[in-house]
């Protein structure tokens, strides 16, 4: 026969209620009384009823995760750190895939806040504005995006760039050129600003390509002009679209290093797979994943809805590999008008 509530609380030496508080609403009781709540109902093998304690706390035992698109690794891995974090905690996990639609977030986040307790929004695209507005009550944690007054886990990607850059740099690349992701995208614009500063603080030239699909397709589209634009070098939004340059590139017998370097970001688990092997600045997915559960955990247990919203912040770091190299000797020439020398405004 399974235990009841009833054997746990005879073998912690407690109440009834006592044991429902300690696994439903841990805040209320003194942390040594729900230690020995917690492990008795180890030791008996005791599993709580889920519907049963929804009813007597008013929450669904369910967190909700927003993402832009499924089929990108990154957010695969981001997924993998919400889940973990999510069921070390007795959640259960809802998620939802906007398919790169901004419109389609503030849809999932009312559809959502009807069946959970709090929601980890992840890379979105929707204006400030609109998200002000969506009118959800549960507690919502961005990632990868930054809202006054709303909590966030973000990466330090400006400093990625700037790794990246010192990087190229540092091989003799002169002209670097950037394949920029989203316009709707935060960390798109984080990551223009450092590359921006950071060309600026090398003397580089920077060549913007234009705003391109986050996907494997961008890259091969982009490819093209990145060899016309002069460039020894050329960094990616992500590294599904620096992906997507070498197939292009590969296509047309241009060697990568030798004739032109090549630069992701995320580190997914195929950059490493790759021949060569992708050099790319890692952004630290399943942390970051897990740091937004911990802190939408932390925010429903002190029911802080009104408090100071908290921001945490991550690292980005640079990992070289093979895709780049020392500068060739001799560049192509470069069109007039695409290069930009710091700042543009």
């Amino acid at each position: 026969m399974a235990p009841t509530i009833r054997d746990v609380a005879s073998a912690a030496g407690v109440s009834q209620s006592t044991v429902s508080r300690a696994l439903s609403m841990p805040e209320l009781v003194n942390p040594a009384t729900r230690a020995r709540v917690l492990e008795a109902a180890g030791r008996l093998g005791y599993q709580p009823n889920r519907a049963a304690r929804g009813l007597i706390t008013g929450r669904t035992g369910n967190l909700g995760l927003i993402v832009p698109d499924l089929s990108n690794p990154f957010f695969s891995s981001v997924v993998k750190g919400v889940q973990a974090a999510a069921r070390g905690a007795d959640y259960s996990l809802f998620i939802a895939d906007t398919d790169e639609e901004a419109s389609a977030e503030v849809e999932l986040l009312r559809a959502l806040n009807r069946q959970v307790d709090g929601i980890v929004l992840c890379s979105p695209r929707s204006p400030d504005d609109d998200l002000a507005r969506a009118g959800v009550d549960s507690s919502v944690v961005l990632m990868n995006r930054r809202i006054e007054g709303r909590p966030s886990v973000t990466v330090d990607n400006a400093d990625g760039m700037r790794q990246a850059v010192e990087h190229l740099s540092a091989l003799g690349h002169r002209r670097i050129a950037y394949v920029a992701g989203p316009r709707t995208s935060w960390s798109n614009a984080q990551r223009e600003r450092g590359l921006h500063q950071s060309a600026e603080d090398t003397g580089s030239d920077l060549v913007h390509l234009g705003h391109f699909p986050p996907r494997f397709e961008g890259g091969v589209a982009a490819a093209d002009l990145a060899l016309a634009s002069g460039a020894t070098a050329v960094i990616a939004y992500n590294d599904v679209v620096a992906l997507g340059l070498l197939s292009r590139l590969g296509a047309r017998q241009v060697s990568v290093p030798d004739e032109i370097s090549v630069l992701g970001c995320d580190d997914i688990s195929m950059s490493a797979m790759t021949h060569p092997a992708l050099t790319t600045v890692s952004i630290p997915k399943w942390e970051a994943g897990r740091a937004a559960v911990v802190l939408l955990l932390s925010l429903l247990a002190e029911g802080a809805a009104d408090s100071p919203a908290p921001d945490r912040e991550l690292s980005a770091q640079l990992i070289v590999r093979a895709t780049t190299g020392v500068a060739p000797a001799t560049s192509r020439p470069a069109p007039g008008g695409h290069s930009t020398k710091g700042p543009t405004g």
